[in-house]
């Protein structure tokens, strides 16, 4: 690896890309962050790709290749071992972007090794950065991640009630700003503290009947709002709050957070209990989660769950055909939604909005049924 400074890049999703910048600025390497997933974007991911391969992929190798034309060195990319076929796309990737001439441009993250993956990736971005930079890099990942998760928590219960749309986002949007000019975790912690005090001043009706709708399935789609077109802010506009079920702080708990560390039941954990009547092993993908997630939201007496998923995700596509079975001990309304390329935005609003009709009239159909028994 050459000696002057690189510049790394790595794929959108969410705002995963605040956290990687940081870790990397620990480093003295620079984040060369490529411009957000746009319809250019995916023509390119759709060009260079197999057809079939699913819409992450494509974001993925779209990513990749403008990071590249924009004067990246490297690109990386996050490996899966086990069933899903995202362990495979790290090697078809870089196959990919060989052919297009950027050979040797290539860095793989294994993060399911958790710590160890984290460290031997920081390792090859930097081979002379010392134990306690690589450590500290790795911290400040970590503590980015979760800061941002909570920022957005704050932002879905504002956007559900805000009197003028939008008002909220701009807020968070401009805290955003902050989190990237953060260079330390004192910075961090007042980039968040300011963030949710900008958000907290959106004029809201409080006595808005709100939904509560939590999200879960593939966790790109999920957390990308270019993959899903959006979903938390179109919810948001029909007076929903959303909850994200997968999130990447959801998922360091698991994989990178030491257990004594650990507070309560992880997300993972949660998964192999309440999904183990439906589902008694990993198929690979989010699926075990999803299906804990629609459980766990019918003990919580949720008012609707929208599972999402790329087209040809087979994990997922297992998990769809196992919600009927569900039914028969979960009552919470379910919306599955497949996403790929040619997924129309008014088609897709439509249905959106019968999902939230449909959960408003049972809310008040329940709420009659409690007034009922109460006056008897």
């Amino acid at each position: 690896m050459p000696k002057e400074k690189l510049k790394i890049a790595f794929p959108h999703m969410g705002t995963v890309s605040y956290a990687w910048r940081a870790a990397l600025r620990k480093l003295g390497v620079t984040a060369f962050v490529p411009p957000y997933t746009n319809k250019r974007t995916l023509s390119l991911g759709i060009k260079y790709a197999p057809e079939a391969i699913c819409l992450p992929y494509k974001l993925i190798l779209g990513n990749f290749i403008e990071a590249l034309e924009g004067g990246a060195d490297y690109v990386s990319m996050i490996t899966s071992p086990g069933i899903c076929r995202l362990g495979e796309y790290g090697q078809c990737i870089e196959n990919v972007l060989n052919d297009l001439g950027y050979k040797n441009r290539y860095l793989e993250l294994s993060l399911y090794d958790g710590f160890k993956g984290m460290y031997n990736y920081l390792s090859q971005a930097n081979p002379k950065a010392t134990i306690f930079q690589k450590i500290d890099a790795i911290y400040t990942a970590v503590r980015f991640v979760f800061a941002l998760d909570r920022v957005a928590t704050v932002l879905s219960y504002y956007r559900a009630r805000e009197i003028t749309f939008g008002t909220a986002e701009k807020a968070y949007n401009k805290g955003l700003e902050l989190f990237d000019k953060a260079l330390s975790i004192k910075e961090l912690k007042n980039a968040e503290k300011e963030t949710i005090r900008m958000i907290k001043e959106t004029p809201i009706d409080e006595k808005r009947d709100v939904l509560y709708v939590d999200i879960t399935g593939e966790i790109f789609i999920v957390l990308d709002p270019f993959s899903n077109q959006n979903i938390n802010r179109e919810l948001g506009k029909m007076g929903v709050q959303t909850r994200t079920s997968l999130t990447v702080s959801s998922f360091l708990k698991d994989a990178i957070i030491p257990k004594w560390f650990k507070k309560g039941e992880t997300h993972l954990e949660r998964a192999f209990r309440l999904a183990r009547p439906y589902l008694m092993r990993d198929i690979g993908g989010d699926s075990l989660e999803s299906i804990s997630d629609v459980a766990f939201a019918d003990q919580r007496g949720i008012d609707g769950i929208i599972h999402v998923s790329p087209f040809t995700c087979m994990p997922e596509i297992v998990t769809q055909n196992i919600f009927p079975k569900m039914r028969e001990n979960c009552e919470i309304p379910i919306l599955t939604l497949i996403m790929d390329e040619q997924t129309g935005k008014a088609g897709y609003i439509t249905r959106l909005e019968a999902f939230t009709d449909l959960m408003r009239r049972r809310k008040r159909k329940k709420l009659q049924e409690e007034k009922d028994v109460a006056k008897k």
